[in-house]
């Protein structure tokens, strides 16, 4: 099988794709929200897009590329060849991104895309199967923009048997700069980062801040009360440890606005994985999810 896969290494997997829009002010705007950042470079008349950007300039959404300029032949061959043989899950592992040039609004996006490696065949937790690297040189305006490197493993599940109890919740990163985060957490009180240059509030914590760029700040302790801004459901792969059952069955992840005007990503609980919504109330609680972890989480409110 390797052998058969390494001889698409170099073939293309897109040819002169085009973007289905010049980069532009709306898109940045969107993107800006989503991941909070407030930096003034992608603001006014003289704004550039976020960098980590680079990518979505490139993607044909969920209607693909229709000019003609998606997926090669090679590369659905070689998806063919993977499904052929069992490994028919995919799952996106990491990415690489370089810079050559800003991108700004009005700048036409076009690209070629090469499958760049397949690997060795290798078993993960997951299960085994095959690591695929394909590399985009990305183009504005005809002239050279950056370069996203993407991998991905189509594999075959790996067969798992149910475990007596479920695993315990990952532990968290604790870093210097977010160390009183969490001893906050300790303490039972969720803490907000506040720059005393500009007053910003920000969450997650942050060396700096994002609105002035001041380095000095105090923290500000949030009252509770929240809403669910956005949320998904979490299907596959299972995991036991934050499904409610322990079975790892679906669960909601969800993104709370708190009543201070920040955001943090934790779980609902109090009502199904399904009954949650957007706009829906919630006030924080701490959950103690085993004796050396305690998380803050959000409850739904009553009438909510």
């Amino acid at each position: 099988m390797y052998e058969r896969l390494a001889a698409y290494e170099g073939r293309a997997a897109a040819t002169g794709g085009t973007g289905k829009d010049p980069v532009n002010e709306p898109m940045i705007r969107h993107w800006c929200e989503a991941m909070g950042d407030t930096s003034a470079a992608y603001r006014g008349p003289d704004a550039v897009a976020p960098p980590t950007m680079l990518q979505a300039w490139t993607m044909g959404g969920l209607s693909g590329h229709t000019d003609g300029t998606g997926r090669s032949a090679a590369y659905d061959e070689m998806f063919a060849l993977l499904d052929g043989g069992g490994y028919t899950s995919v799952v996106a592992t990491d990415c690489e991104q370089e810079y050559t040039r800003p991108l700004r609004p009005g700048d036409r996006i076009t690209f070629d895309t090469v499958i760049e490696s397949v690997s060795r065949r290798k078993t993960t937790t997951l299960g085994t199967g095959y690591f695929v690297t394909t590399r985009t040189d990305v183009r504005a305006d005809g002239e050279p923009a950056g370069t996203h490197r993407f991998r991905i493993l189509k594999y075959r599940p790996a067969r798992r048997e149910k475990p007596a109890a479920p695993p315990p919740r990952p532990r968290p990163v604790i870093n210097r700069d977010n160390a009183g985060f969490w001893a906050g957490v300790a303490e039972h009180r969720l803490l907000i980062q506040r720059c005393t240059d500009c007053a910003t509030l920000r969450l997650p914590w942050l060396p700096g801040c994002n609105a002035c760029g001041g380095a000095e700040w105090d923290t500000v302790e949030a009252d509770g009360r929240g809403t669910v801004f956005s949320h998904v459901v979490m299907h596959h792969p299972p995991f036991p440890a934050f499904a409610p059952d322990g079975g790892g069955g679906p669960y909601a992840v969800a993104l709370i606005e708190l009543a201070e005007g920040v955001r943090i990503v934790s779980n609902v609980i109090g009502v199904p994985y399904d009954k949650v919504r957007v706009g829906m109330p919630v006030h924080l609680e701490f959950l103690v999810t085993d004796p050396d972890l305690e998380l803050p989480v959000f409850r739904a409110s009553e009438g909510g």
